[in-house]
């Protein structure tokens, strides 16, 4: 029970997946308030259009100024943009030689130079059944769409591409990567609009990942953006494309994924199998195993995402989902070892 993808009881206004708890919008709640800071808007609240425009300036007025999005290539090579000094080889383009260095060593330098080359992003999309959840500010499925809106506003810029392959378990969009804000933004809507699966029907995070590894693609960053719940058949697959590319996992979490509260007998349903359980929340020894349980398998899904080589993020429908961003991107900027800075 702990491994699968397990969610709360019914609500009267959740006509989308029967037996589903769905962020209940109360006056003075959380979730009532998803418009302010630290919360994306809920894509089933109003006009699509109005609430993109209000997270684009969300995710502009927060992140702007922290990562610029130029990408100075994979590889070093000849280009304009200046790179370090070393000293001079015989056979090596006089018209490299960096002089104020060489006066000031007395040694002969020449200044290198890196490779333009722009940078070519695809995200992974998983909207599958189990993303149309939540309990806390939001459901999944928009803490997703707000971090595929964050990755187009750190990586479009001068000339970068973004593309993307979204699965929702009953079909698979492709969208072909293209540079420029106004395509990042059609995308993004392209996205919003993406129907909602099915109940009882599985996520196939794997055929996604395999759609964006054959045929192969230019060498650039794929961000892959789910909750990892169900098969990890989707490991495979995704360390093959890290051989070639730089990965970033952005894992999409809710509170009770991880903990039970104590509301006594609760009716639980799967919404890609569509099973239902009878939950007994009041047992304090049962909610201590599926703690042990969740957080065993949030453990083994970080496992495989360093197997894969991935830099991981997770953001949660109770925090500042911007925040997290903010603290990854610093702490990766730090590092000086990829990610989405990269």
């Amino acid at each position: 029970m702990i491994g699968r993808r397990r969610r709360e009881g019914t609500l009267p206004d959740a006509p989308e997946h029967p037996g589903l708890l769905l962020h209940p919008a109360t006056p003075g709640s959380a979730a009532a308030t998803s418009g302010s800071d630290g919360a994306p808007p809920r894509f089933t609240d109003g006009p699509a259009d109005v609430l993109l425009r209000r997270l684009e300036l969300t995710v502009r007025r927060r992140l702007d100024g922290l990562l610029q999005g130029d990408h100075l290539g994979l590889v070093p090579g000849s280009g304009s943009e200046a790179g370090d000094s070393r000293t001079y080889h015989p056979g090596d383009d006089v018209r490299r030689m960096d002089w104020p260095v060489t006066a000031r060593t007395q040694v002969p330098h020449v200044r290198e130079t890196i490779a333009d080359r722009e940078l070519e992003t695809w995200a992974v999309v998983d909207l599958s059944a189990s993303l149309d959840f939540g309990t806390a500010n939001c459901q999944k499925r928009d803490l997703a769409i707000a971090g595929l809106a964050a990755v187009g506003h750190l990586t479009v810029h001068g000339g970068n591409r973004l593309g993307a392959v979204v699965t929702t378990g009953e079909r698979v969009d492709r969208y072909p990567a293209q540079p420029g804000r106004l395509n990042a933004e059609r995308l993004l809507r392209s996205v919003v609009a993406t129907p909602r699966a099915a109940g009882g029907r599985r996520g196939d995070l794997a055929q996604a990942l395999e759609a964006l590894r054959r045929p192969e693609r230019r060498r650039g960053l794929v961000v892959v953006i789910s909750d990892f719940l169900g098969d990890s058949d989707w490991e495979r697959p995704l360390r093959g494309l890290g051989t070639r590319h730089e990965l970033l996992a952005v894992e999409v979490v809710d509170p009770r994924e991880l903990e039970l509260p104590d509301v006594g007998l609760l009716t639980v349903v799967d919404p890609e199998t569509g099973q239902t359980l009878e939950v007994p929340t009041g047992d304090a020894e049962f909610r201590a195993r599926y703690a042990e349980g969740a957080a065993a398998q949030r453990e083994r899904v970080a496992a495989a995402l360093r197997r894969a080589g991935a830099g991981h993020l997770q953001l949660r429908t109770d925090r500042d989902w911007l925040m997290d961003v903010v603290r990854f991107v610093a702490e990766r900027r730090r590092a000086g070892n990829g990610g989405a800075s990269r």
